[in-house]
């Protein structure tokens, strides 16, 4: 019994979905996290809260397994944006772009939690004031 656990422990962790990419996102002046998500295989949940208005700062980081397999050409580990009542558009080259429409290009599809549920993010002590 030993030999068999012995092979089954390593094609559990081959099969076991990796978490391949995580999103921050940080007030302007990175003191305040605003939001933050991870896929798993195709799927990217990203909670955001929904009482923030101004910019921000995006930051995405894929797993080393995805880096290796360079699954998300082209994407920068950050970006700026604007968080707008649960909103996120990031300020792209060709203007802005909304989060899920940019995700999309990356074969992601995004879930968003619902503006105005609460939102738990770990580090955030209460609701920044708005900026405008």
């Amino acid at each position: 019994m030993p030999k068999f656990a012995a092979l089954l422990l390593p094609a559990l962790l081959l099969f076991t979905p990796a978490h391949a990419l995580k999103i921050s996102v940080w007030d302007n002046e990175l003191q305040t996290k605003l939001g933050d998500g991870e896929s798993s295989g195709n799927q990217l949940k990203l909670r955001l809260v929904g009482d923030y208005s101004g910019p921000v700062v995006v930051l995405f980081a894929p797993s080393d397994e995805e880096r290796a397999r360079n699954a998300f050409p082209n994407l920068k580990s950050r970006y700026s944006g604007v968080l707008r009542g649960g909103q996120l558009d990031l300020q792209l080259d060709g203007g802005p772009q909304s989060v899920t429409r940019f995700l999309n290009s990356f074969r992601l599809n995004v879930t968003l939690q619902v503006p105005g549920t609460p939102v738990t993010l770990p580090g955030l002590k209460a609701a920044p004031a708005n900026k405008k």
